[in-house]
């Protein structure tokens, strides 16, 4: 019988999924940062992370709190001033992947983290860009992960703050941005990619025990599902051990579990 395991659990696992040996990964924090060093920890120990505060081949113990964390300086191989950072390793076209979330992200991979509601009397202020901009322009590809539902998955964003491939999927390419964008977006239900030429996302693969029902139910855009629909494949007992290994740590560290 296999190890019981949460969605969240099966997102994140799903996420580390796809990171090999060969990339260079931009990480944000939260879910992202979880994935990412679940694939350095398991299947990926060539992986090589990348922080937006300059920290080169980080190999923290614990999900660091946030950019400034010291466990990231303290665990890499260098740490690099922020304009360089940007200017060189970024927007020299260094970087393979760059590993986002956000509180909204509509069918073009779009993703807003600025606020909900309107723009100058919000609902909520949200932390904002950060390098998310940049990232998403200027690394080779984009992958996104997010826990979904009606108001994370929206149809319309209250704002842009990250480009994915545009409000209608062709402004990407219409800018001249030469980078892949969104390639891959991972939920706690799902696994989605954009359509070649269309750029807007469909179902690739549900979660088990998961129907497409319930992944329309918590979309709020007329999400397809592909013309092959795959089953993700159940987290490996190694897979959970290490992640929850990592979460225990995280917790111990900061008194409490920053990744769930």
């Amino acid at each position: 019988m296999s190890q019981p395991y949460t969605a969240a659990e099966m997102m994140t696992v799903a996420a580390a999924r796809a990171l090999s040996n060969r990339d260079i990964c931009f990480v944000g924090i939260g879910l992202p940062s979880a994935a990412c060093n679940l694939a350095r920890m398991t299947h990926a120990p060539g992986l090589t992370l990348i922080y937006e505060s300059g920290t080169i081949e980080t190999k923290p113990r614990v999900l660091p709190l946030s950019i400034g964390d010291g466990e990231l300086c303290e665990t890499a191989l260098t740490t690099v001033s922020v304009p360089e950072m940007f200017r060189y390793w970024l927007q020299g076209g260094r970087i393979t992947v760059g590993f986002l979330g956000g509180a909204q992200v509509d069918r073009f991979g779009n993703l807003n983290s600025t606020v909900i509601g309107k723009y100058g009397s919000p609902k909520i202020r949200l932390p904002g860009a950060g390098g998310a901009t940049e990232i998403a322009t200027s690394c080779g590809r984009v992958f996104i992960v997010m826990r979904q539902s009606p108001r994370t998955f929206v149809n319309r964003l209250d704002f842009m703050t990250t480009l994915g491939h545009g409000p209608t999927g062709r402004e990407r390419r219409e800018l001249g941005i030469m980078t892949e964008g969104p390639a891959l977006l991972v939920t706690d239900l799902c696994i989605m990619k954009p359509g070649e030429v269309t750029k807007d996302m469909s179902v690739v693969s549900l979660h088990p025990g998961v129907t497409m029902e319930a992944v329309r139910a918590a979309t709020g855009w007329d999400v397809r599902a592909a013309d092959t629909l795959a089953e993700t494949m159940p987290p490996a007992a190694t897979e959970l051990e290490a992640l929850r290994e990592l979460n225990r740590r995280t917790a111990e560290a900061h008194g409490r579990q920053v990744a769930e």
